[in-house]
């Protein structure tokens, strides 16, 4: 997939980032949760939606609470149409209870 296909997808997943990664197009998106194991609950409720699918993003939890996903295809070395529908898949998913709440202003 060119970059400006995957532009024109990027409506559907406003709250992932396209990033190009040394030549290979990535959907990344990043949350905050509220503890350690609230991110490895985290994973394994995107971890069962990904094995369901057929389809298995890149997880990272960096330091304590920060969980990054990034969704390409790796047989081709990019991103494909069923990259954009597991990230709106994730999107669906309900995980509020585990994500650290933004302060009000």
């Amino acid at each position: 997939m060119t970059e400006e296909s995957a532009q024109t997808l990027m409506p559907q997943v406003v709250e992932w980032n396209l990033v190009n990664e040394d030549g290979v197009m990535k959907l990344r998106k990043s949350w905050t949760v509220k503890t350690f194991t609230k991110g490895l609950e985290f994973f394994r409720i995107v971890g069962v939606l990904a094995e369901n699918e057929g389809h298995h993003p890149d997880l990272h939890l960096v330091g304590w609470n920060n969980v990054v996903i990034e969704i390409w295809t790796h047989a081709i070395g990019g991103l494909t149409e069923n990259d954009f529908i597991l990230a709106a898949k994730i999107d669906k998913l309900n995980l509020n209870e585990l994500l650290r709440r933004k302060p009000s202003n």
